[in-house]
C-alpha cells in the first residue's frame, strides 16, 4: 500500500460531523430512493453509503478504505487493474460519488459500471460544482449536466433526472460560492 493511499484515507477521517450527518440524512436518502435492490459503491471511501443503504457492496482502489469498511462490518472489495471483481450483471443499481472528476478518461470505470449492472438498472453519478471542483488539486475534468449527459449517452445510458445537493436547486450561483454543491446524475442502462 503507497503513502498517497495511507494519507488519502487519513483525510477521508476528518471530514466533519455536520458533513456526515448531511450524507447520512439528506443527500443518500434523497438519491437512493432511485435505487432498488442491491446497489454496488464505486469508490466507497470509508463505507458512508454502504452504512446507509444496507443493500449496498462497496469496491474501491484504496486498500486502507477497504480494510476500513471491512473492520466496521461493511462489504468492501478491491479494484485490481480497474477490473470490478463482480459478474455481469450482478447489481441493480451503481453510485459513483464524488469519483468521475478525478479520472483522465473515465471510459474503463464506465464501461465496467455497464457490465456489472443489469439492464435497467440506475447508477447515480455525483461531481462537485465550480468551487468544489476548483479546491481539489486531483480533480481532472469539470462536469455540467450537458458533459456528464453526453458521456453516459455514449456508454448506453440514459437521463432520468439530475439532482442538486445540498439545496436541491440548480444554482450557478451556489455552485460558485458553495464547496459542497453538488451536481447528482441519475441514469437507466438501456
Amino acid at each position: 500500500m503507497s503513502e498517497f493511499e495511507k494519507e488519502y484515507f487519513e483525510y477521508l477521517k476528518t471530514r466533519s460531523k455536520l458533513s456526515e450527518w448531511f450524507r447520512m440524512n439528506i443527500s443518500y436518502p434523497y438519491v437512493s430512493k432511485y435505487f432498488k435492490g442491491k446497489v454496488l459503491d464505486v469508490g466507497c471511501g470509508i463505507g458512508d453509503f454502504l452504512r446507509f443503504y444496507k443493500e449496498s457492496i462497496g469496491a474501491e482502489v484504496n486498500q486502507y478504505n477497504v480494510d476500513y469498511c471491512n473492520h466496521i462490518g461493511c462489504k468492501a472489495y478491491i479494484i485490481e487493474n480497474g477490473i470490478l471483481p463482480f459478474d455481469n450483471d450482478t447489481f441493480e443499481g451503481v453510485i459513483l460519488d464524488n469519483v468521475l472528476e478525478h479520472l483522465e478518461s473515465p471510459d474503463f470505470v464506465l464501461n465496467e459500471i455497464n457490465r456489472v449492472l443489469v439492464k435497467n438498472g440506475v447508477v447515480v453519478i455525483g461531481v462537485p460544482g465550480i468551487k468544489g471542483y476548483t479546491m481539489d488539486d486531483d480533480h481532472k475534468i469539470f462536469y455540467d449536466e450537458k458533459l456528464m449527459e453526453q458521456l453516459l449517452d455514449k456508454f448506453g445510458f440514459s437521463k432520468i433526472k439530475n439532482l442538486y445537493t445540498p439545496f436541491f436547486i440548480k444554482s450557478e450561483f451556489l455552485s460558485k460560492r458553495f464547496s459542497q454543491y453538488a451536481l447528482n446524475g441519475v441514469y437507466r442502462k438501456r
